[in-house]
């Protein structure tokens, strides 16, 4: 066979790969990268939807600098990530060490544990809106039954986003779970058996033999978690809307009113773009530090 004639079927063979993954490729560039462009151009417009888009320039971002809104909602995503993150990530991690043993049911317990990541955060929102109902949720008749004080719950700003976190570690602290309990199966067994034979109690052999190989897994898992909860909307759209006060409105939320209630769409997608970039370093910033310390999950 000649160099011609195989240059002629590898050719063949490259073209029908790429007509067959040609569809979907088309669908991701339709639903991805160009939305993505469209929305960077609007951030550098002025245009409510209806009448002709309008070149402000930076101008949507230099206004994002001094409007209160915007910075009150970074101050309410910030304390989210900073309650949900380290409970999923900890809430994770008790459970899969739980779980990572061999008893009656256990692949029982897994699934019940995964299930309510599956469950749709509306449904979740929903759900959580009448456990935490001030009048008569579940939650507060324990505490009347208890002899505790009842609490305002979603009603009360200083208790809102609190609420909201544990509302998001019920569903999303089974991923974490998922994703630890694969790595502590994965944990070499002759480790832990030259730990015992070394004196070593269970907490010394988690401690100083099984902790060291879920560093990369706890970068992966804070990284996920934390681009999750800067990127929160369901929760807050399905129960608080926002309130009490404002005191609920994440960056996603106040994107979404600026957009598609006050039908800026050229200073909501200057808020999405900033969103972007604070994530992208974030991102790049945990990875780094991990790198350094020799926890590489990426």
């Amino acid at each position: 066979m000649t160099m011609t004639s195989r240059g002629r079927r590898r050719a063949r063979s490259s073209l029908t790969g790429w007509l067959f993954v040609a569809p979907a490729t088309i669908i991701v560039l339709g639903l991805s990268i160009f939305p993505a462009g469209w929305a960077l151009l609007l951030s550098f417009q002025k245009w409510d939807g209806f009448s002709e888009a309008k070149f402000v320039g930076p101008d949507n971002y230099a206004r994002l600098t001094t409007d209160g809104d915007f910075f009150e909602a970074v101050l309410h995503t910030g304390l989210y990530t900073a309650l949900f993150v380290p409970m999923s990530v900890l809430a994770g991690l008790f459970l899969a060490v739980a779980l990572n043993r061999r008893i009656r049911f256990i692949g029982f317990y897994r699934t019940a544990i995964f299930v309510p990541f599956v469950a749709s955060a509306a449904a979740t929102g929903i759900l959580s809106t009448y456990l935490f109902n001030p009048q008569f949720g579940l939650v507060n008749n324990v505490l009347r039954v208890i002899g505790l004080p009842q609490q305002q719950w979603l009603e009360d700003p200083g208790q809102a986003m609190l609420v909201i976190a544990i509302m998001s570690l019920w569903g999303e602290a089974a991923f974490t779970t998922v994703i630890y309990l694969a790595a502590l199966q994965d944990v070499p067994g002759e480790l832990l058996e030259a730990a015992r034979l070394d004196g070593a109690n269970r907490w010394q052999s988690f401690w100083n033999v099984v902790w060291p190989q879920l560093g990369p897994v706890t970068v992966f898992t804070t990284i996920w978690q934390t681009i999750g909860s800067i990127q929160l909307f369901d929760l807050v759209y399905t129960s608080t809307r926002g309130g009490p006060l404002d005191a609920t409105k994440t960056i996603v939320y106040f994107m979404y009113e600026e957009a598609f209630k006050a039908l800026r769409f050229g200073y909501g997608s200057a808020v999405a773009y900033v969103l972007f970039a604070v994530t992208l370093l974030i991102t790049l910033g945990v990875v780094l530090y991990a790198r350094r310390r020799g926890m590489q999950a990426f």
